[in-house]
């Protein structure tokens, strides 16, 4: 077998660094996701309105955003594994902050610090795993299958720790996170591997990209599609509950059932995306999206709301990836050209969130959570865009990337 080809090959050190990352990915999945199960009993406690908490899910996509800037350039002055450490310790003030105080300015910056960590370590373990295992694609899918489990673990530990206690039982959450963090920085400052920086040469640095239709389309693709997935992973376990549709514990169920047909749906992708053309899987998954997402907002019968969250998980779960994909040839051509991607996408996911509070905080939690359609809408009509463009030679090139 192919994943286990590229880890016989290993030396004890290497294996261990790969473990290491495996684990610390784990728990990056479960603090990612943790803070959307969260986020009703923490605006509870402290009385916060929905544009602060939409505002908080903001911040930690702002932290998400920053990191890929800071980690690309503290190494540089710190070394890797001291930089990932340090990196790695602001999970563990985040959440300290969040048990500690209800002040909504420190709250955010929580909130932040646990995207600033989230986003560092998310750069670092997939820089280090390419490393290690000579750049097998079994590692890296390895990787991400692994923070997929720990984001569908997230609910279950808030219904554990609520079982355990009703008031705390968030906090006591919080804690195994801080508890994980912890561990996680044990784990790193035992790795072996070259702290030296190496040097580069220097390449000249091209925006040329940023006139190229099919990036611009994709960028917007993307930019629509985090909006979408950032409000709906933030704010779907508080609009279940402030809506009275159903308990706390059913709400952080379907949240990890969310988090099972994204897995599912990521495989599935990944299986059909040498045999069906990347505008037609674009479309498919975008329009599934926004048929499911309209049958949730549509219904307070939980079986259809449980077949809805099933399907909606399944279609947004390759979106992200085959759009990537769609630009592979830019991206290979300039270097500058993903992080650009990825900031415009990652500007959606700061946004989103705390539009979606705000409306719901003048309108009524239904509103907010309905505008989330009409990003979705947007992102359609770029998938279109992308589909219908009318360059044919562009189009038979993608396919071939």
């Amino acid at each position: 077998m192919e994943n286990q080809s590229f880890y016989t090959q290993l030396n004890k050190e290497q294996k261990y660094i790969l473990n290491c990352c495996f684990f610390v990915f784990a728990v990056n999945g479960l603090y990612a996701m943790i803070l959307g199960s969260l986020l009703p009993a923490i605006s509870m406690e402290y009385g916060l309105n929905n544009t602060v908490s939409g505002g908080l899910i903001s911040a930690h996509q702002t932290g998400n955003l920053i990191a890929g800037f800071i980690a690309g350039i503290l190494p540089l002055y710190l070394g890797r594994k001291k930089s990932i450490i340090f990196l790695c310790s602001f999970v563990v003030m985040g959440f300290s902050i969040m048990i500690l105080t209800g002040n909504p300015v420190l709250l955010m910056l929580g909130f932040l610090f646990t995207g600033l960590s989230r986003g560092s370590i998310s750069n670092f373990n997939n820089t280090t795993v390419n490393e290690v295992s000579n750049s097998s694609p079994a590692a890296l899918n390895v990787l991400h299958s692994i923070f997929a489990v720990g984001a569908l673990t997230a609910p279950f530990l808030v219904i554990l720790s609520t079982n355990i206690s009703e008031e705390l039982g968030w906090k006591i959450a919080a804690g195994v996170i801080i508890t994980l963090a912890i561990i996680s920085m044990l784990l790193f400052s035992r790795m072996k591997m070259d702290d030296t920086v190496k040097q580069v040469e220097r390449v000249k640095v091209s925006y040329e990209f940023l006139k190229n239709r099919d990036f611009c389309i994709s960028a917007g693709i993307l930019f629509f599609y985090l909006c979408a997935e950032a409000a709906i992973n933030g704010w779907m376990v508080k609009y279940f509950i402030d809506s009275n549709i159903m308990t706390i514990k059913y709400a952080q169920i379907l949240a990890s059932l969310l988090w099972l047909v994204i897995l599912a749906g990521r495989l599935t992708c990944a299986f059909w995306g040498n045999r069906v053309s990347k505008q037609v899987l674009l479309l498919a998954t975008s329009c599934g999206t926004a048929v499911f997402y309209l049958l949730l907002l549509s219904t307070h019968n939980l079986k259809v709301i449980t077949i809805a969250i099933m399907g909606l998980g399944f279609f947004m779960a390759g979106i992200y990836p085959t759009t990537v994909s769609t630009v592979g040839g830019i991206i290979k051509s300039y270097p500058m050209a993903m992080g650009v991607l990825l900031m415009l996408g990652g500007i959606g996911a700061i946004i989103m969130p705390i539009i979606t509070g705000a409306l719901s905080d003048a309108f009524g939690i239904f509103a907010g959570m309905s505008a989330i359609v009409v990003a979705i809408i947007l992102m359609i009509i770029c998938v279109l865009l992308n589909v219908l463009r009318p360059d044919v030679h562009v189009r038979s090139e993608m396919k071939n990337i």
